[in-house]
């Protein structure tokens, strides 16, 4: 059973919570892990990665219709998920447009829509974000900040926490179809990219997303419906949003399954497989629920602590992640966070 749950887990790890912090500007780059595309690291400066990139980069841009906005990081991360192979890059990138103007594009024009309201005064309204999202009306009952939260690290990248077991899985799908749980992925994967790529400009410094995966309190495996919908949502991840996954964290595992954690890597996506982390996270397993880490100073001090420690690469070359900070604005599944600061 927990084996099947730890499968579930990896599904839900490849579904970002749109939610953003501020950035410190000033915290030193300390990560060096490679990030879900060849050719870049955690830490990377944008324009170093531009200019290595620039030539499949400005040959991208001419797939790209004039009706549609796509920036040099949106073209950049379809190069470096295809290094040495334009034509790749270039068909991946092709059916991702063509997503765009279909079946995603209402999708796709909330979230732009949304993100361009909740900045506007230059700071985070989330409830544009939220109130657009699809079928919010149903699913936001369900996916809640006891079980999603996002937090970011000094050197701003993204890091997405959720804990599986604080969702009713089985309530929410007796509610809610499938293919409508699957598009409200899809518009917080959105939201996130938006905001990611945003960053990854502003900052110099490419942004990525982190996941860490809470097991504490997963006794069952998740209804069938649920994990139909994470999937078929998480399938797309990879193929809309290249480039942009970073290392992903199973934290508090049971001690029955931590001696075999070499039998269980083959239980999550090939993807995932190559930054794939086991860790123990005493603080966050001790939370009932993981609403503090965005409304008490003190758990968000003792976390940001904890997930400063060592993150092991595919090279099994240990590198430091910048410490982890959760902002005050955290609310919801889109989780409230102020892109500018703090």
């Amino acid at each position: 059973m927990l084996l099947r749950t730890l499968a579930f887990a990896s599904v839900l790890l490849a579904v970002p919570a749109s939610s953003f912090v501020g950035v410190n500007h000033d915290a030193r780059p300390t990560i060096t892990l490679n990030a879900a595309g060849p050719g870049y690291k955690l830490g990377a400066k944008t324009e170093g990665v531009l200019i290595n990139n620039r030539f499949v980069v400005e040959e991208l841009k001419k797939a790209v219709p004039e009706s549609m906005t796509m920036s040099d990081i949106d073209l950049l991360r379809f190069a470096l998920a295809h290094p040495d192979d334009e034509t790749a890059a270039m068909k991946a990138l092709e059916n991702a447009i063509q997503w765009r103007q279909t079946k995603g594009k209402r999708i796709v024009d909330s979230a732009r829509e949304a993100v361009a309201k909740a900045t506007a005064n230059g700071g985070w309204d989330n409830e544009y974000v939220r109130d657009a999202a699809p079928h919010a009306d149903v699913i936001n009952d369900f996916i809640t900040p006891k079980a999603v939260i996002t937090t970011s690290t000094e050197d701003g990248d993204l890091v997405y926490v959720i804990r599986a077991s604080q969702i009713d899985d089985k309530a929410l799908m007796d509610k809610a179809s499938v293919e409508q749980v699957g598009d409200f992925f899809l518009y917080a994967k959105e939201v996130h990219n938006i905001v990611a790529n945003e960053r990854s400009a502003r900052t110099g410094r490419m942004c990525s997303v982190i996941f860490a995966n809470d097991i504490s309190g997963v006794r069952k495996a998740p209804d069938s419906r649920f994990s139909k919908a994470l999937t078929s949502s998480s399938d797309s991840y990879e193929s809309l949003y290249p480039s942009l996954a970073g290392p992903t964290m199973i934290l508090n595992l049971p001690l029955i399954l931590q001696a075999f954690v070499g039998l269980l890597k083959p239980l999550f996506p090939k993807s995932v497989q190559e930054r794939l982390v086991f860790k123990r996270a005493p603080i966050l397993a001790s939370l009932k629920e993981l609403t503090p880490l965005g409304t008490d100073p003190t758990t968000k001090l003792n976390f940001r602590g904890e997930e400063s420690a060592t993150v092991r690469g595919a090279s099994g070359t240990g590198r430091k992640v910048g410490r982890l900070r959760t902002t005050k604005y955290a609310r919801a599944v889109i989780n409230e966070w102020d892109v500018y600061g703090e």
